[in-house]
């Protein structure tokens, strides 16, 4: 039935058309694949051939992406086949960042740290003096929970205020006996269950706890306690980060604040961090000028500005961040040496404070993982913000950890 069978090629035909059309140019995370389509090729004259011919090529943004050739189909098992699945949901894990915590490959490795001296011109912490609060905020740690990772480690998120913006600073804490004096500290005319709902406690939550173990003797259940931890001499890891909604929710390779956070998540959770780990999570979001002006650099840089000239384009410093909230809260969790996670000499100093309250003794270096041949990602953007940040804003790479 030659009429019947051209009807059937050519509805086939026009489907495949409006769905290319519909789909070549959509984010990777609205293709009923789970990698974005990269190419599609041309249908043939279909008046020369019985039967048309096309082939799928993708390849995904993340660190293990390769491109993969679909097999070849006929028109004929296209009209056939079933509808394609709808697109995955957005919740996927397929489209959370490449490194959620705990989800990289299992690693013993310690991060290799040199020592530092804020104190001594020859101290590995650049030549710039960063811009020092006179005085510390006030900080105040008013709630903590415990929040178990999808790698299986645990960590404690505690949420900050303080008396010099309205925004809410966490501290991202790995190890129960890194507590906040502000927390434990008991409030006028708060009972036991108020203590233990805003995470001033000792030992574990369970159904039916009554005390919190902190304001009364706990019970035989609860005594294994963080008081009951030996102390550790070594200062802890710390990372001071930066909140980046374009690199840790919106996928964007623009930068890699999203694989730094991942990272140091990764290394505090590792078995040999016995001295746990903290990332104080700051809420000044595009280096200190927030979002809106942030995606407006952005358009600077597909014009032909680099991340430094877009900030200054738009009148506005290259980095615009302070650090005296990140050593205030370094403060309340009783750390006053801490190695730090950065390549940023500058925040060396910062996180150090006016008086230096908090010591920087040792700096681990932050290496982009696809430069130490580990997964991470590549893009042209990505590339030249970090070039940008080495060469215009002093970063230090720690290129002796690559391999050769």
């Amino acid at each position: 039935m030659p009429d019947l069978d051209g009807k059937i090629n050519g509805r086939a035909a026009a489907t495949s058309k409006s769905w290319h059309q519909e789909t070549a140019d959509l984010p990777s995370f609205y293709s009923p694949q789970s990698r974005p389509i990269r190419d599609i090729s041309r249908l043939t004259n279909a008046q020369h051939e019985d039967q048309e011919d096309f082939s799928l090529s993708s390849s995904g943004p993340s660190s293990h992406a390769r491109d993969v050739e679909a097999p070849t189909a006929t028109l004929d098992s296209i009209a056939s086949s079933p509808a394609p699945l709808p697109p995955p949901s957005l919740l996927s894990p397929a489209f959370t960042p490449p490194a959620t915590p705990g989800t990289a490959t299992p690693s013993s490795e310690q991060p290799r740290s040199v020592p530092v001296d804020s104190s001594i011109p020859s101290g590995g912490c650049g030549t710039k003096k960063p811009r020092l609060l006179e005085t510390l905020p006030e900080v105040q740690c008013i709630v903590r929970a415990r929040i178990p990772t999808t790698g299986g480690t645990e960590m404690f998120l505690h949420l900050y205020t303080n008396n010099v913006d309205q925004k809410e600073h966490l501290a991202i804490v790995f190890g129960p006996h890194i507590r906040s004096t502000t927390l434990d500290t008991p409030r006028e005319g708060e009972t036991e269950m108020d203590r233990m709902v805003r995470g001033a406690y000792t030992g574990r939550l369970y159904p039916g706890r009554t005390r919190s173990g902190m304001m009364g003797p706990a019970t035989l259940t609860d005594s294994n306690t963080e008081s009951d931890m030996p102390e550790q001499n070594d200062p802890p890891l710390v990372r001071i980060h930066s909140e980046c909604y374009t690199g840790e929710t919106a996928w964007s390779a623009r930068c890699d604040c999203g694989e730094q956070l991942d990272e140091a998540a990764r290394l505090m959770s590792l078995p040999s961090a016995k001295t746990g780990g903290i990332i104080i999570y700051l809420r000044q979001e595009g280096r200190g000028i927030g979002l809106g002006e942030k995606l407006k650099a952005y358009n600077l840089q597909d014009l032909g500005s680099d991340t430094v000239e877009a900030n200054l384009l738009l009148r506005h410093p290259a980095d615009a961040r302070s650090y005296g909230l990140a050593t205030a809260m370094l403060l309340d969790l009783g750390q006053q040496e801490v190695k730090l996670l950065t390549n940023n000499p500058e925040k060396i100093r910062a996180v150090e404070g006016p008086n230096r309250e908090v010591r920087v003794t040792e700096r681990v270096a932050m290496v982009p993982l696809s430069w130490k041949g580990r997964g991470g990602f590549r893009s042209r953007e990505v590339e030249g913000y970090l070039k940008t940040k080495i060469e215009k804003m002093g970063h230090m790479l720690d290129i002796g950890s690559l391999p050769s």
